[in-house]
């Protein structure tokens, strides 16, 4: 696939996001080590604690797929900078990736940002840790 193809992905996956409330949705498309894709949108709940980040759910996608490593994550959001993940999106991410883990940061109009693992969570803390 090219570039073009996994934003379009990542859109149409923005577009299927539950954001009744914060009216703000969020889209990710996870390439893999082995090139497969997974997507995954924001879902959010009337109890708010109880919603799903759009990276967690691209993350549970990929693992109930098979997999376990993350050499790309597109996240897109509206904004004009592009989707930058939660701290909580940013330690899910680590657990399933390594330093040289790309993250583009997206709007809809393509990459705004793109930074490797280590950039995005400096001196992070991983399951080698323990």
């Amino acid at each position: 696939m090219h570039e073009d193809s996994y934003i379009s992905a990542t859109k149409k996956a923005m577009s299927k996001a539950y954001v009744p409330y914060s009216k703000y949705p969020v889209g990710v498309l996870i390439i893999t080590d082995k090139g497969n894709t997974y997507s995954g949108c924001n879902v959010e709940n009337a109890s708010y604690p109880l919603g799903n980040c759009a990276e967690a759910s691209a993350i549970a996608s990929m693992v109930m797929g098979g997999e376990r490593k993350i050499k790309t994550i597109y996240v897109m959001t509206k904004n004009d900078e592009g989707g930058i993940p939660c701290g909580g999106c940013r330690q899910r991410i680590r657990e399933f990736s390594d330093e040289d883990t790309e993250i583009m940061m997206c709007s809809p109009d393509g990459v705004k940002t793109q930074l490797n693992l280590a950039e995005l969570l400096p001196n992070s803390f991983g399951p080698e840790h323990l």
